[in-house]
C-alpha cells in the first residue's frame, strides 16, 4: 500500500506555550497535495514534552493449575476526574472519580532515548510500580510500538513482557509522585481483564492491546 504524496510545508513557527511539564506547539502549515495545488495556510496545535516516549509493561505468572495472570495498578488521571459529563455522549461509561485498571508504564526519560535505554526504562518501571527487580534478560518486547494519539502528540508506546515469580514481589518503590502514592496492585488472570475489557469495566486502551499481544504470543495459559 502506498501512502498519497501529501507533504507538509512549515509556513511559520508560532512557538510554544507552557512552563510545565506539558508545552503547546504551534505551527502555520500548508499541504501540498499531489495533483500540484496546495491548501490555504492553517494552524496545527500539538502537544510536546522532553519524555516523549514510553514502555508498557505487561508483567506476568503462571499458578499452580498454569492459568496466566497479569498485574495491573490503580491509576487516578485527573482529565478523567474532571472529565465534563455534561459533554458526554454517554457519562455512565465515564470512569468514576478517573480511575482505570492499567498495566504499569513510564516514560523514557531523556538520559534513556535508545536502544537500551528503553530496556533500562522498562526495569525501572517495573521495580518502581510492581515491586519486581527483573533482569534486563528477562523483558521481551511485545510486538511492534504504537503511537497512541497521533493527532495530539508524537508520543511511542514501547512494550514489553516479563515473566516473574509472585513471591519475589516486594513493596513497589513508587517515584514520589502525588498520584502514585496509595496506588493498588492487583493481578488477575489474563482471561478475566481481557473480558472486562470486552465489557467496557477496564477503559485503558495501551493495556487491552498489550494483553491481546500477550495472548497471541502465550494462548495455552489465557484460559
Amino acid at each position: 500500500m502506498r501512502f498519497p504524496d501529501i507533504r507538509l510545508e512549515i509556513v511559520e513557527d508560532l512557538g510554544s506555550s507552557g512552563a510545565g511539564f506539558l508545552r503547546i506547539v504551534r505551527r502555520r502549515l500548508r499541504a501540498h497535495y499531489p495533483d500540484g495545488t496546495s491548501s490555504a495556510p492553517f494552524v496545527y496545535d500539538e502537544v510536546d514534552r522532553d519524555a516523549i516516549d514510553a514502555v508498557v509493561l505487561c508483567v506476568h505468572f503462571l499458578d499452580a493449575s498454569s492459568v496466566r495472570h497479569v498485574y495491573l495498578r490503580s491509576a487516578v488521571r485527573p482529565p478523567l476526574a474532571f472529565r465534563d459529563r455534561a459533554r458526554s455522549p454517554r457519562p455512565a461509561k465515564d470512569p468514576p472519580g478517573g480511575f482505570l485498571w492499567e498495566l504499569p508504564a513510564g516514560l523514557v526519560e531523556t538520559s534513556e532515548q535508545s536502544e537500551a535505554g528503553l530496556r533500562h526504562a522498562a526495569q525501572r518501571e517495573i521495580r518502581e510500580e510492581l515491586g519486581f527487580d527483573v533482569t534486563l534478560e528477562a523483558l521481551s518486547e511485545l510486538g511492534p510500538s504504537v503511537f497512541p494519539v497521533p493527532a495530539f502528540i508524537s508520543e511511542r508506546h514501547f512494550f514489553f513482557e516479563a515473566l516473574v515469580d509472585p513471591s519475589q514481589r516486594v513493596e513497589p518503590s513508587l517515584d514520589g509522585s502525588a498520584l502514585e502514592h496509595a496506588g493498588a496492585v492487583v493481578s488477575l488472570p489474563v482471561a478475566e481483564v481481557l473480558e472486562r475489557c470486552r465489557r467496557g469495566d477496564f477503559q485503558d486502551g495501551k493495556t487491552e492491546l498489550c494483553l491481546r499481544r500477550l495472548i497471541e504470543r502465550y494462548p495455552e495459559g489465557a484460559r
